[in-house]
């Protein structure tokens, strides 16, 4: 069986859309490659994260990534002492130019802070005006509709899902796991096709067990498993200050002849397949990450 690598880019702050995208594009474009995309489009809260610290292993996290040197000092005050401000109506061109290229652009949320930290105590009604706002923006800026949306740290509910439903998207990439599938919560299984991110995110792993930039690409080649592999990067560290793992992650892909199917390619061949399965979703905690994230059961 040979190996495929889905790019999934998550574009959480107003930094890594003005600075991280274009040069994410700028590598991808250089090696024709295309990646799957999901833009927060409101605004950048990123200082509301502070309320994370009552997290465990939030504060050691964010030591071990260098987190202020990553996201910037600005993006970690803005919504407290500095405004917030809005992510994609900033400057359109950057998501139209993502479209234009030939990208597979979809929603990540409006406000990612306000998803990723609310989403269980949100109504269903209070998912639909988000996911709507997200939407009804993407749909001014790239003249279609969004097809697909990827929640903000892997967070999902039962009515995060029958939102996702009741919109009508192609597929999701909101959970962690090892293949695409139905989702089921509570009893109910959803239509939506889910693709889970299969590997750990650079951030999961840098500072850990001697874990450096030097050794992150080759840690990476040795996960790959034949078959689908969704490899999670964000737009400020594989777009920032990581950039040269990223690109030496895949030049070592490339080199040994990987296939770079896009999720929306993958979405195509799973989503009519007789043999797709229907799987129960749950929060859970995973190595790497403070909270928990929705991942897929396995039996």
């Amino acid at each position: 069986m040979s190996c495929e690598v889905t790019i999934k880019i998550d574009v959480d702050t107003l930094k890594g859309y003005l600075e991280g995208v274009p040069r994410l594009l700028d590598i991808l474009g250089e090696r024709d490659v295309k990646a799957s995309i999901f833009f927060s489009m409101g605004p950048d809260n990123s200082g509301k994260a502070i309320r994370r610290i009552f997290n465990k292993g939030f504060i050691s996290k964010m030591l071990r990534t260098k987190a202020p040197s990553t996201y910037g000092l600005k993006t970690l005050l803005y919504g407290t002492l500095l405004r917030a401000p809005m992510i994609v109506a900033s400057n359109p061109d950057v998501l139209r130019r993502a479209a234009d290229e030939g990208h597979d652009c979809g929603v990540h949320c409006w406000d990612h802070v306000f998803w990723q930290d609310r989403l269980s105590k949100m109504s269903r009604e209070e998912i639909r005006a988000e996911l709507n706002k997200a939407a009804e923006l993407f749909s001014r800026v790239v003249g279609s509709t969004p097809k697909s949306s990827a929640a903000p740290g892997w967070q999902a509910s039962f009515d995060s899902l029958t939102v996702q439903d009741e919109l009508g998207f192609d597929y999701c990439s909101d959970v962690r796991g090892a293949k695409p599938f139905f989702p089921r919560m509570d009893g109910v299984v959803f239509r939506t096709l889910q693709i889970p991110s299969t590997l750990p995110t650079l951030d999961e792993l840098w500072g850990t067990d001697g874990m450096d930039s030097e050794k992150l690409h080759d840690k990476y080649l040795d996960l790959l498993e034949p078959g689908l592999n969704v490899h999670t990067v964000h737009a400020e560290m594989e777009g920032g200050d990581m950039s040269d793992v990223f690109t030496r992650f895949l030049d070592c892909c490339l080199e040994g002849e990987v296939v770079f199917p896009t999720l929306r390619d993958v979405a195509a061949r799973f989503r009519n397949s007789a043999g797709t399965d229907i799987a129960d979703v749950e929060m859970a905690k995973i190595q790497g990450r403070s909270g928990k994230v929705a991942v897929q059961k396995t039996q």
